[in-house]
């Protein structure tokens, strides 16, 4: 999992390098009476976006923006809306558990998130409004604060107190999704960038639970299960951003597991996101 998030910001890290270097030249012709000095010619691409410094290109860049702006149907395979956070358990509106889940009591720091996008297929209607279905992954990974194992191939969400000391008691679920995302995007700016307001609901089907325990009695143990997540989950997601970077809330409207026990637990997370295009 480490290696995963390390591998996404490293890729949003070179995708905000200068794919060209700036170059410039200068040719001087010395004559008797008159130096004739030719114009500088240079370009900058950056994020895609090329900028010309003379007037005689500056067609080429208006109609290179008019491309970029093209309505209609876009999409494809990509990689992008990288979700990094914090996730929440609301228990029947409160973020405090209630006795019957309070074995559930986890350590907030440690409890995240992650998600990204790798499919993309929507409809352009302006250079400012868009539609798309998005497809990808996510994963809540909620850090236990308590010594106890939470019990695989039972027939509700069921635990054992455990005499050992855990280094990590980690309970995570994975889902792949597909947001159905408004877009609102205001024009670019000289830099190339701009601001955005993305919003839509969201539906998932679980892959799996697993349980990822470390001792120093047993070392790393890891142990896949459904655990009664729920294996269909509906919610929505809000994004507000600048360029590349923003930040993001979703909230999952039905139950967190599909037990009588835990209705009314549900999930949230929020923190930043990394491309917004």
């Amino acid at each position: 999992m480490k290696r995963l998030i390390f591998t996404s910001l490293a890729l949003i890290a070179l995708s905000g390098l200068f794919s060209e270097r700036a170059a410039a030249q200068q040719d001087t012709t010395a004559r008797p009476d008159t130096t004739i000095q030719k114009e500088k010619k240079f370009k900058i691409t950056y994020r895609g976006h090329t900028k010309y410094n003379s007037k005689q290109d500056s067609a080429r860049r208006d109609s290179i923006k008019r491309r970029s702006s093209r309505n209609g149907f876009t999409g494809g395979i990509t990689f992008t809306r990288i979700d990094l956070g914090f996730s929440k358990l609301v228990d029947n509106g409160s973020f405090s558990l209630s006795p019957t889940n309070d074995f559930l009591d986890y350590k907030p720091g440690k409890t995240s998130t992650f998600s990204f996008d790798v499919l993309q297929y929507g409809y352009r209607f302006s250079p400012n409004f868009k539609v798309y279905l998005a497809g990808g992954f996510d994963w809540t990974l909620i850090r236990l604060k308590k010594n106890i194992t939470i019990q695989n191939n039972t027939a509700d969400l069921s635990y054992v107190d455990e005499t050992i000391n855990f280094s990590k008691n980690r309970f995570s679920s994975s889902y792949v999704h597909f947001p159905l995302n408004f877009e609102l995007r205001t024009k670019e700016n000289d830099k190339g960038n701009r601001f955005y307001f993305v919003f839509g609901p969201e539906i998932g089907f679980l892959l799996n639970g697993k349980i990822k325990q470390i001792s120093d009695e047993n070392g790393k143990e890891k142990v896949k299960d459904d655990y009664h997540f729920q294996p269909f989950r509906y919610g929505g997601s809000v994004r507000i951003g600048y360029g590349s970077l923003g930040i993001f809330t979703k909230y999952y409207a039905n139950d967190m597991f599909d037990t009588a026990a835990q209705k009314g637990l549900k999930n949230m997370s929020f923190g930043i996101t990394l491309g917004l295009n």
